[in-house]
């Protein structure tokens, strides 16, 4: 199709004759090639838009064959000619890669139509191409994207990332899905997402709660437990986006989901390690708070001891209402050095003498004393099998351990009940997070009682705290009972549930020597002393002017001669001026100097001379050992133990 000449072209559309009007439409469109080809193929018109994007003049391409825009391998194949071939019966179109003029190539969008004659016949072709190579090349890297994009959510194998429609059925499944969740594309598109929700979830509607929020707030978080295929729960964080399209209307809901299980696991045990440093911290605190109280009630303690027994001592035997007066305010002080005992042990500084303890025989031989002190309301069961390992503790607290252990269950019982006593023997093959590998004996007290809730349970062993009313116990019990495990290298396991009663169980280290082989333990040699011993000249220091004084009237009841010496450096410049010292005693917690400390230079100038340390704590409380020949007096202390402590003193510093 040739333009018209620049002296034709007329001054409007409107005085352009109808047969050339076509022609001037035709030439106008710069977006699509018009031409017509004859029955053969041969190009006979060409317009602006042809020349524009295929390159040809027209007077370069009209009678030539169309064929020349097709690639070499088109041209091959026959494709022009079965163009023609299907373009005579009806329209041909298709799409595919044509050739420029200058070689270069260009995807085409191509549409042949037949033109007829007035009998009907084809006398031409019509021939429309547009050039889609942009929109090819967008369409690609569209699919390029989302090909990738879908390789990316497929080769996601930590996440769950799927699809759900509106009304909450799987559209789409990735590989993180069927890892996570176990099943296969096939077997959940099409289900319902609750299938993933437990079933008391369900009842409650979390699903479609999920659902709503996410279109109202424009996102759903939340963790909770989630199903597998196979019926087991893991931990999830899942998290629901609504998917709109181009008028923001929704059209479904896109799934993320993480099992987090061993991350909530690992933070609960963090959590748990947290709050067991933070209860170590706080209990060891207040440890050395009552170790603190415990040393300075023992001080009174000795002071109010010291001066009832010198009055008992002093009594007129016919004065019976002072006697009772005094014997009950010597009770009343021993009660109270039990209650020191049972703080220094939930302290872990009572002074403990563990040696081999047959505990068949130590739980027979209190049987009378737990039946009596439980009273008849309550059936003792015994389960002791025989040949068990000795246990290595110290006999007399274990004994006020039991007692204890009785009692609770028997308190926890208001209506009577059944307590069982049972002992068994445990190896441990590993290490524990409390015990060592070894050989252990386990000491049980089981109650038929109500028992006792997780709250209760929890805080049962922490000092002072009691379910028994006030003025109705210390709350010391159970901490006692767990300090003199830890303190012999043992533990305390304390077992309960609402309406099962409950387990006490003190785990202790077995003995290294044979049952058989196990002597009775032969009393020191103070013990077997008759008499007090000789007068002495007695060095006593002691921080506490009302310890000094009562202890030095103690001594001076006993026949003794004491030089008092208010710390330990006073102490040392007495001994430095000589003086014919036969004994030092002096008190461990002193500032400044303590008793090891003190008695280690004694020692370094007089290795011959007796000493005694008293304390109330199990460990000193120096880097310094206590040195040899030292004899270890417990507080608090009355007359008779003070003349066995020097006794044995004496006969610690004779040659063997």
């Amino acid at each position: 199709m040739l333009p018209l000449p620049p002296a034709e072209l007329p001054q409007s559309v409107a005085a352009v004759p109808v047969d050339q009007r076509y022609r001037l439409l035709v030439d106008a469109v710069t977006d699509y090639a018009i031409y017509m080809l004859d029955t053969d193929g041969i190009v006979t018109s060409w317009n602006t838009g042809a020349e524009r994007f295929k390159g040809y003049a027209a007077h370069e391409i009209i009678g030539r064959h169309f064929s020349e825009f097709y690639t070499p391998q088109d041209r091959a194949s026959g494709l022009p000619a079965r163009a023609l071939a299907q373009a005579a019966t009806k329209q041909f179109e298709t799409e595919g890669w044509r050739v420029r003029k200058d070689g270069t190539r260009f995807w085409a969008h191509v549409v042949i139509d037949p033109i007829r004659g007035s009998d009907g016949r084809v006398i031409g072709y019509a021939k429309v191409t547009r050039d889609l190579t942009e929109r090819r090349a967008a369409e690609a890297a569209l699919r390029r994207s989302q090909e990738q994009f879908r390789l990316l959510v497929q080769g996601v194998i930590d996440y769950a990332i799927y699809l759900i429609d509106l009304d909450g059925h799987v559209v789409s499944w990735n590989a993180g899905a069927q890892r996570i969740k176990g099943y296969e594309p096939a077997e959940i598109i099409g289900r319902h997402f609750e299938t993933f929700y437990r079933e008391e979830d369900r009842q409650r509607g979390e699903p479609a709660r999920a659902m709503r929020l996410a279109l109202e707030n424009g996102k759903f978080e939340s963790e909770g437990w989630r199903i597998r295929k196979d019926g087991s729960s893991f931990w999830a964080s899942v998290v629901l986006d609504p998917v709109r399209d181009d008028d923001g209307q929704p059209i479904g809901f896109a799934k993320i989901t993480r099992d987090v299980t061993e991350k909530m696991a690992a933070q609960r045990e963090l959590d748990a390690a947290r709050e067991s440093l933070f209860q170590s911290q706080k209990l060891e605190a207040i440890g050395q708070l009552t170790g603190g109280v415990a040393h300075d009630f023992n001080n009174v303690l000795m002071v109010i001891l010291s001066s009832l027994q010198l009055i008992e001592r002093k009594l007129d035997a016919n004065d019976l209402l002072t006697a009772k007066v005094v014997q009950n305010a010597l009770n009343a002080t021993r009660r109270g050095a039990s209650l020191t005992q049972r703080m220094l042990a939930f302290a872990r500084r009572q002074d403990l003498k563990p040696e081999p303890t047959d505990l068949v025989e130590l739980v027979q031989g209190m049987l009378d004393l737990l039946q009596r002190t439980l009273g008849p309301a309550n059936i003792i069961a015994l389960d002791l099998p025989p040949g068990l390992p000795l246990a290595l503790v110290d006999q007399n607290q274990l004994e006020l351990a039991l007692l204890n252990l009785a009692v609770n269950a028997r308190d926890a019982m208001q209506d009577g009940g059944r307590i069982t006593v049972a002992l068994a023997e445990a190896e441990l093959l590993g290490a524990t997070a409390k015990l060592p590998p070894g050989r252990y004996l386990k000491l049980s007290v089981i109650d038929t009682g109500p028992g006792m809730d997780a709250a209760t349970l929890a805080r049962a062993t922490e000092p002072f705290f009691t379910t028994k009313g006030v003025g109705k116990g210390t709350g010391l019990g159970l901490s006692m009972v767990d300090g003199l495990a830890s303190q012999s290298g043992g533990q305390f396991l304390l077992r309960s549930s609402v309406g099962q009663g409950t387990e006490a169980e003190l785990w202790l280290p077995a003995a290294s020597v044979a049952p058989n082989a196990a002597a009775v333990t032969e009393p020191p040699p103070a013990a077997a002393a008759s008499g007090l011993p000789r007068s002495l000249h007695i060095l006593l220091v002691d921080d506490d002017p009302l310890v000094l004084d009562s202890t030095a009237a103690v001594l001076a009841d006993l026949g003794h001669r004491v030089t008092p010496a208010g710390k330990a450096l006073d102490a040392l410049a007495r001994l430095r001026t000589g003086g014919d010292y036969d004994l030092v005693i002096t008190d461990q917690a002193m500032p400044g100097m303590t008793g090891t400390e003190l008695l280690a230079v004694v020692k370094s100038t007089r290795p011959t001379l007796a000493t005694i340390v008293a304390t109330g704590y199990a460990e000193m409380e120096s880097s310094t050992p206590l040195p040899p020949a030292v004899i270890k007096l417990a507080k608090p202390f009355g007359q008779h133990d003070l003349a066995l402590a020097i006794e044995a003193a004496l006969d610690a510093t004779q040659p063997a």
